[in-house]
């Protein structure tokens, strides 16, 4: 399993957290999501190296924006 931490920016309250979790649960490999509204960040966990662009597309279709890794 690879976990790879993302910087999202608008995130604010839990319902951003649930609809992010939700979202990129959703995606081909990925076993887990965990959203920390505080630091900004969001991990991935999957079982292969993740697809950053998917998950950049995922995110700005959810109405935030992904800033980079972390």
């Amino acid at each position: 399993m690879t976990a790879t931490t993302y910087a999202v920016s608008g995130m604010s309250c839990g319902h951003c957290k649930a609809t992010l979790t939700k979202a990129l649960g959703e995606l081909d490999g990925v076993s887990g999501v965990e959203v920390d509204l505080d630091a900004g960040h969001v991990t991935v966990t999957s079982a292969a190296g993740p697809d950053d662009a998917l998950i950049a597309a995922t995110v700005d279709e959810a109405g935030y924006e992904l800033t980079g890794r972390v």
